[in-house]
């Protein structure tokens, strides 16, 4: 201990200390940064029949029965990432912005052309007129640098800043919604529970929490009235702790010019941590940016109620064996029996000579690898859209049976043409669609920390104030961060999957008023 403390000065300790982080923790992400990160090994993409549960229609309406039957025991609740800025929205009005207007007179006519399309137009109107100013005006005039200032900039709606959660995505006849408020909607529809309490929990950065209580002050009374329920809405935001240390790229610790050691975000996989502080059975995983208007929640909702009976019905399965196998009742036919439910119910790979065991040995292994935090992941067929993939995985060393994980390109030897080929064969992407059981057959909460794949964090460069620097990532939250869980994958239609990812994205039908 002495050794790694006089490696450090006392500032050094006390910058450290204020993040809430150990020595020992500083060490372990130097460590590292030296040694690298190795690729993930891919074995062979997910397929339907191969790694991908294809769901008949008579199985969807038994899970959707399991999970309203779950309903009246068990305490659900919507999870949702919302910390991110919505600044990547708008990238290219930012540079149209920062060149005084449009590159083109037909990308300036299709901006205008579309603008009435939007659900925030309302919005930039009203805030044109309290500049003394009008929005036809300066259409006419081609004022274009004006109209994207008062859209980006603290001038008008400052969309440029705000998070993707408030944002106005979807238009109706009595006004228009933010991202933030689809989803207090679309949680009531499947986590409300017989006393009409409907749960959602958001994270969000610390700079727009005030924005985002302010929001949903104003609006919950409404959504309560009009929805007869009581909305309980958890904000939390990501924690020092999770941060992690950069390095210059000798790979030493990199200090800002005042000499202080640097600590940057750790990614959304630093959001473990806020997902294991819940207070829930059930928990639904989906992002911001990923929600639809009324008239295409349906669907949407369907499938979340089946996924979520899917998941009810394993760990019904899984936590009857897991008495057995705790009361040590369990003869040698059981360990045959927990063994194929293994196999065939969650398809786990057991290890080689599994049978030539001991019973002492099966049941040891059998418990183990049953009890765990158990995931069961929608996934949609390949369309072209960007994100990660299901695949069987091979264990890090080569030692070990295979896996299904959730992966990520960066996460891969993208100079390994056999990967490569593995990685493009895939049919079937990662939405973030995630159903959720976290507590364990007792009852009791996991502690979700102790199943993360520490190996599967990522390094990247990055810059500050003009010097190079290498950043840390923690194993994101659905990729490392749950590489332990036991994973099941199903097949959901695309329908289910209508994320933002640039403002344009709005202007999809899915995302349009019919009659727009």
């Amino acid at each position: 201990m002495s050794e790694i403390v006089n490696t450090w000065s006392a500032k050094d300790l006390k910058r450290i200390a204020r993040e809430g982080l150990t020595i020992e923790e500083v060490e372990r992400q130097l460590a590292l940064f030296r040694q690298g990160v190795s690729p993930v090994r891919l074995n062979r993409p997910c397929h339907v029949g191969d790694g991908i549960v294809l769901l008949s229609q008579e199985e969807q309406k038994r899970f959707i029965a399991a999970y309203q039957e779950a309903l009246r025991t068990k305490r659900f609740m919507k999870f949702v990432p919302a910390s991110g800025a919505a600044s990547r929205m708008f990238k290219e009005w930012h540079r149209c912005l920062h060149e005084r207007g449009f590159s083109t007179e037909a990308e300036r006519e299709a901006f205008v052309h579309d603008l009435k399309r939007y659900a925030f137009f309302q919005d930039l109107k009203n805030a044109i007129a309290a500049k003394g100013r009008d929005i036809e005006d300066l259409i006419r005039a081609k004022a274009d640098a004006d109209l994207l200032r008062f859209i980006l900039t603290e001038e008008g709606l400052n969309y440029g800043q705000l998070p993707k959660a408030l944002l106005k995505f979807h238009h109706y006849p009595e006004g228009s919604r933010t991202a933030l408020e689809e989803h207090l909607i679309e949680a009531v529809l499947y986590t409300r529970d017989p006393r009409k309490c409907s749960r959602i929990h958001c994270t969000v950065s610390r700079e727009h929490e005030n924005a985002v209580r302010d929001r949903l002050e104003r609006v919950i009374g409404d959504y309560e009235s009009r929805l007869n329920t009581v909305l309980e809405v958890g904000l939390s935001t990501q924690e020092t702790v999770t941060n992690t240390i950069a390095v210059d790229p000798q790979k030493r610790p990199f200090r800002g010019k005042d000499g202080d050691l640097v600590f940057r975000p750790g990614g959304h996989g630093a959001l473990l941590q806020n997902l294991n502080r819940l207070d829930a059975d059930i928990v639904f995983l989906k992002n911001i940016d990923n929600c639809v208007p009324d008239r295409l929640k349906p669907e949407t909702v369907r499938w979340k109620k089946i996924l979520a009976g899917y998941l009810i019905t394993l760990q019904d399965g899984i936590f009857r064996r897991l008495r057995l196998l705790s009361a040590r009742d369990a003869r040698d036919g059981d360990l045959t029996e927990i063994a194929a439910f293994c196999r065939q119910k969650l398809q786990l790979v057991l290890p080689p000579g599994f049978l030539r065991r001991t019973p002492a040995e099966r049941r040891s292994f059998l418990f183990e690898s049953l009890n765990r935090p158990l995931r069961v992941c929608g996934m949609v067929k390949n369309e072209g859209e960007p994100g990660g993939g299901p695949f069987w995985v091979e264990p890090s060393g080569g030692r070990g049976p295979l896996s299904l994980q959730i992966i990520e390109e960066s996460e891969i030897d993208r100079n390994d043409p056999g990967q490569m080929k593995i990685w493009r064969s895939s049919t079937h992407f990662n939405p973030v669609d995630l159903v959720c059981g976290i507590r364990d057959y007792r009852g009791e909460k996991f502690d979700l920390l102790r199943f993360v794949d520490q190996s599967r964090s990522t390094i990247s460069g990055k810059s500050e104030q003009g010097r190079e620097l290498l950043a840390l990532e923690r194993p994101g939250l659905w990729n490392g961060s749950m590489a332990f869980w036991n994973t099941l994958f199903v097949e959901t239609p695309l329908a289910a999957f209508n994320p933002v990812k640039t403002v344009r994205d709005l202007l999809r039908p899915q995302h349009q008023h019919l009659s727009a």
